[in-house]
């Protein structure tokens, strides 16, 4: 049965008004990020507040989450997009201050792919880096991970052997965490291009894989370990906004770095000082979004209760660049006691609506130019009604206070979200507690 095209907009909100984002009607919609942000003024004690409404159409009708979930459960409906939206990077505020400033959020906009003759479902379900810390940065704590680096003879540190390995042999050897939950033979996406040449500049053919690869041609996406991000993705890119990323299988069914001039490792260190404590007697999971690739949230954080991990951070200008822009990473936050293999998936069954895409609460990190890193707590509020059961607060080195707590919300009585900012060298902590 041949699935559907089920596109997903999004658009930015400053505050509980929306400011919906032009898109055209067409075969399939991806993410543009615009390159400055929308911004309104306002005498009010300055936070900085990312929020996102989220919108599913089906060709040009609106479909809603409800609808959009069941013909996902029926496998009538594929999805496009949700990417990794993009920071604006206003200056640190003081926690004190009281004057009007520019709200800093996340903005999207929304593209249309042209149908082809040969167009087939391009699916992305459903929102990274080769960074570089000075000698002051603090060394994280441990991480204490069910999703350790592999204990292989080679190791993450390791070069891969470019063109060598098989395309069904998953690379764990190499520092890749294998996602075996997701029935894809470890990979955390599959995009197949099977009319992609190296000489391609863009990619008009994508065919996103759901079972466990045979070798197609194409690009395998991976998971890194905890404060780790992957390292390899093509410079040739969806030729509709499309991100792509992973190691590509070639013709004759060998895995190829696709940064090979850039790094040879699988997997790079984020930028350090951001570390999730688990003060809970349960734990929960925290799932980043697989970007670049098919931007589905499965790169897993199992917060197990009383444990410590990295939170992964980048340097925005010098990890993925989408159409010229610097992107950020950004994580959900499901439910106490649901843990990553049931959570970090786009429908976990424990809490359909709950979890997984529909969890509560989403987290956005990165690094500006000016080695600022702007953290944020925000509702998911674009497609789930859930409530985050458990605190969440940062401390450490922040420029405001930013927490989330039950029954309260956010910090300030907002209940948009919340954004700090972090000076180069520093560190916070992110405690979940009840």
């Amino acid at each position: 049965m041949k699935a559907t095209i089920l596109n997903l907009a999004i658009a930015a909100s400053l505050g509980s008004t929306a400011i919906a984002q032009p898109h055209r009607h067409g075969h399939q919609v991806y993410h543009q990020k615009r390159d400055n942000a929308i911004h309104e003024k306002r005498d009010v004690v300055t936070t900085y507040v990312p929020a996102t409404v989220t919108q599913y159409m089906l060709g040009s009708q609106v479909v809603s989450p409800e609808d959009a979930q069941a013909g996902l459960d029926k496998g009538l409906y594929v999805v496009i997009g949700e990417t990794t939206p993009s920071f604006s990077s206003p200056p640190a505020p003081a926690p004190t201050s009281t004057s009007s400033k520019e709200d800093g959020i996340f903005i999207e906009k929304v593209t249309t792919s042209s149908s082809s003759s040969s167009s087939s479902s391009s699916s992305t379900p459903p929102p990274s880096t080769t960074t570089s810390t000075t000698s002051s940065t603090p060394t994280p704590e441990p991480t204490k991970s069910s999703y350790p680096v592999s204990s292989g003879a080679k190791g993450i540190d390791a070069d891969f052997p470019d063109g060598e390995i098989d395309c069904t042999s998953f690379p764990s050897d190499y520092g890749a965490v294998a996602l075996d939950y997701l029935g894809m033979g470890g990979w955390s996406g599959l995009q197949y291009t099977p009319n992609f040449s190296l000489k391609d500049l863009a990619i008009s053919f994508i065919e996103t894989g759901t079972t466990s690869p045979a070798g197609q041609t194409g690009f395998y996406s991976y998971a890194c370990p905890d404060g780790y991000v992957k390292s390899q993705w093509p410079s040739a890119q969806g030729s509709t906004g499309q991100s792509i990323g992973g190691l590509y299988c070639n013709s004759q069914g060998k895995l190829e770095l696709t940064r090979g001039d850039v790094s040879k490792k699988l997997c790079e260190q984020g930028i350090p000082g951001i570390t999730i404590k688990n003060k809970m007697g349960s734990g929960t999971s925290v799932c980043r979004t697989d970007y670049p690739g098919t931007e589905n949230m499965v790169i897993p954080i199992d917060v197990t209760a009383g444990g410590s991990f990295q939170l992964a951070n980048v340097a925005s200008d010098n990890y993925y660049v989408w159409q010229g822009k610097a992107t950020t990473l950004q994580y959900y936050v499901n439910k106490k006691g649901v843990n990553a293999e049931d959570g970090c998936r786009w429908t976990c069954a424990s809490d359909p609506l709950g979890c997984g895409n529909w969890a509560p609460i989403n987290i956005g990190v990165g690094q500006d130019s000016s080695g600022t890193t702007y953290l944020s707590i925000f509702p998911n509020s674009a497609v789930s009604t859930a409530k985050l059961d458990f605190d969440i607060d940062i401390s450490g080195d922040s420029s405001i206070e930013c927490y989330y707590h039950v029954g309260e919300g956010f910090a300030g009585g907002s209940s948009s979200g919340c954004t700090t900012g972090i000076p180069q060298g520093g560190s916070v902590t992110i405690t979940f507690s009840e």
